[in-house]
């Protein structure tokens, strides 16, 4: 992608969940047009357990250019104002954290996950197997979980609660749809008054002693492709029109084919995945974005 350039920058500290100061690798340089003018910012590309999410914070005006979708074509504006139905992603989208990545640390695997997290993210690892060999590297213990669940709350992306209140204010329903697990989405659909039947994500499984044994390979989302069969599922069951998929990934873009989505837009609010967003109809960086232009 051209027009988004990496540039080095002097360390930013991170104060968000870590008691230590982390430091932020090289980003990406954006601009995006508001109200008040072009606004540039700043933004972390690559994964890394130290690193939690840097928000991207305007650091002066200048003409930088940018990808022609972040400014929506007329036909895609229509298209967003008109949809039945929204799908998000979770981790990375919904929420600032890669919800695994987060398990994995808390469990003492947090670096090794995220590098898998990285690949399949990417496109360059079948889900599944990522999945597999990411979940093989710590086997979390549902009493893990549950600690998990109780010490590190959701931390929700800035805008999407406001996003999702004006889409349920406008009659369209929102679904959750993501590669993470239920036990660890629940929360956020609870926080955002998704109902559970609205929620497409992976199981983890445990024995009778509370150890893991693995995930439920029988849902759509525990394999590749399994977003794009889960937003058909969503959309043949409910006889939508006009559907929409919301996030930053690889397994997100996929969701984009006759049949499941008719419009993908790219959320690099978190992560910005290049490959990703220049396929995209539509890259935004900020919810508010959406929440403007839904009419």
């Amino acid at each position: 992608m051209e027009a988004l350039g990496s540039y080095k920058i002097s360390p930013v500290c991170d104060y968000s969940r870590k008691s230590k100061c982390r430091f932020l690798s090289p980003c990406t340089l954006y601009s995006r047009k508001n109200a008040n003018g072009t606004r540039i910012g700043l933004l972390k590309q690559s994964i890394s357990s130290n690193i939690t999410v840097a928000s991207a914070q305007p650091v002066g005006s200048s003409k930088v250019g940018h990808p022609e979708n972040m400014l929506p074509s007329k036909e895609i504006l229509e298209l967003w104002r008109i949809v039945d139905a929204v799908c998000f992603d979770v981790d990375s989208t919904v929420c600032l954290d890669e919800g695994i990545d987060e398990l994995a640390e808390f469990c003492g695997a947090g670096k090794a996950v995220a590098e898998w997290t990285a690949r399949a993210m990417g496109g360059s690892v079948p889900f599944e197997d990522a999945l597999a060999s990411r979940l093989s590297l710590f086997s979390p213990s549902l009493s893990q979980v549950q600690n998990f669940i109780e010490q590190r709350p959701p931390r929700l992306s800035p805008g999407i609660k406001e996003l999702v209140e004006k889409l349920k204010a406008k009659h369209i329903d929102v679904y959750l749809i993501s590669g993470g697990f239920r036990q660890m989405i629940n929360p956020v659909a609870s926080i955002l008054g998704i109902p559970k039947e609205n929620i497409f994500a992976n199981q983890l499984l445990f024995g009778s002693s509370g150890e893991f044994v693995g995930f439920d390979r029988n849902e759509p989302t525990s394999k590749s492709g399994g977003k794009a069969a889960a937003v058909e599922q969503i959309r043949k069951g409910h006889k939508y029109k006009k559907l929409a998929m919301i996030g930053d990934g690889a397994t997100d873009l996929e969701a984009r084919r006759p049949g499941a989505a008719d419009l993908f837009i790219c959320y690099a609010g978190v992560q910005l995945r290049e490959s990703v967003a220049a396929k995209a109809d539509w890259l935004v960086f900020d919810f508010a974005d959406l929440i403007n232009l839904l009419g």
